[in-house]
């Protein structure tokens, strides 16, 4: 075969073929009577392997030693083309990832543009001082997806705080961006998530928070739930119900539950979902007398009056104390 048909065979350009020639990557069998290259079957499949090759990412140089040791082990070969891959993979996320922010910072000219790309140099130092710094500048203006990236990315507890102020200043809801940490499988970035969501309002927000009461991680859940029933959602009752049980932020829980129990409908769940603990252990039942003091009047002490018959009588006597001073405040006030 002339070297027309090879390159109509193989979709290999004449020009890249006389290259492989020069390289002696695939040099044709023999030469006409009039010196054109003549190709074999043979030298069409090292074509192909060549070609096949150059899809891994391969060089000439590389494929030449391949082609030319039949023992050459291509494990470590594969493993550094690997590793030089993902490397490439992660400049060119970067890269989107800069495109994007500075594409939603709708910039109206090139100082827009070099003011995003210097924030985002910014939260991206190694430093974190440097990072809130960047943050706290006054001209930082980054958009909602910007700073929620760097929320759910943000390990440094100052940082995180002025990016969640940063992220409260915007216009823009970010309740989308911060809820796809919710699915991260790192369960910080999951934490991190359902922290930032607990100071967006909207339904979005809302909505995002309700999935992370099912989240397998408990910080995660408990963050949930106190969010959630400060905005008066039934949904957060039974985990912050379980706080008090577990002695986890049990404080906190027993306010939002005496927050919800203020509404009527909420009031009768609440105290069967107490009561429902009573055959818990004694520490147990003590903070269900504690809880009670965050409760309306009439739900504690309907709580009190069954744990004021506990077996456990120091459970009992706190329990039929705090029903009195609930009774008759002014004894308190006048001791």
């Amino acid at each position: 075969m002339l070297i027309g048909e090879v390159a109509r065979r193989s979709g290999v350009s004449a020009r890249m073929l006389r290259h492989y020639d020069a390289l002696d990557l695939v040099r044709p069998t023999g030469r006409t009577v009039g010196g054109y290259r003549e190709y074999a079957e043979e030298d069409l499949r090292r074509i192909f392997h060549v070609e096949s090759l150059r899809t891994l990412g391969l060089s000439l140089r590389q494929i030449g030693q391949v082609l030319g040791d039949p023992g050459f082990s291509p494990s470590a070969l594969i493993a550094d083309l690997t590793r030089e891959a993902e490397a490439r993979l992660g400049r060119e996320r970067e890269l989107l990832r800069r495109l994007r922010a500075v594409d939603a910072s709708e910039p109206s000219g090139w100082e827009d543009v070099l003011r995003i790309v210097e924030l985002l140099h910014g939260l991206g130092s190694p430093s974190a001082a440097r990072r809130q710094q960047a943050v706290l500048a006054p001209e930082a203006e980054a958009p909602a997806p910007v700073l929620a990236e760097a929320i759910l990315a943000e390990a440094d507890p100052n940082v995180a705080g002025a990016l969640r102020w940063a992220l409260a200043r915007s216009d823009s809801d970010a309740a989308a961006d911060l809820a796809a940490g919710l699915h991260s499988e790192d369960v910080e970035v999951r934490r991190r998530a359902v922290a930032a969501l607990a100071e967006v309002p909207g339904e979005a927000a809302t909505a995002a928070l309700t999935e992370a009461l099912a989240d397998e991680d408990a910080t995660v859940r408990r963050h949930a739930a106190l969010a959630l029933g400060a905005r008066g959602r039934d949904e957060a009752v039974p985990v912050l119900v379980g706080m008090v049980v577990e002695g986890v932020n049990d404080v906190d829980a027993a306010e939002v539950l005496g927050a919800l129990a203020r509404d009527p409908a909420r009031a009768e769940r609440i105290e069967r979902d107490l009561l429902d603990q009573v055959a818990a252990p004694p520490a147990v039942r003590m903070r269900l007398v504690q809880a009670a003091a965050e409760l309306p009047t009439a739900v504690a002490l309907e709580v009190l009056a069954r744990l004021a018959r506990d077996e456990d009588r120091t459970v009992a006597r706190a329990a039929a104390a705090l029903a009195g001073l609930i009774e008759d405040p002014s004894e308190d006030a006048g001791r």
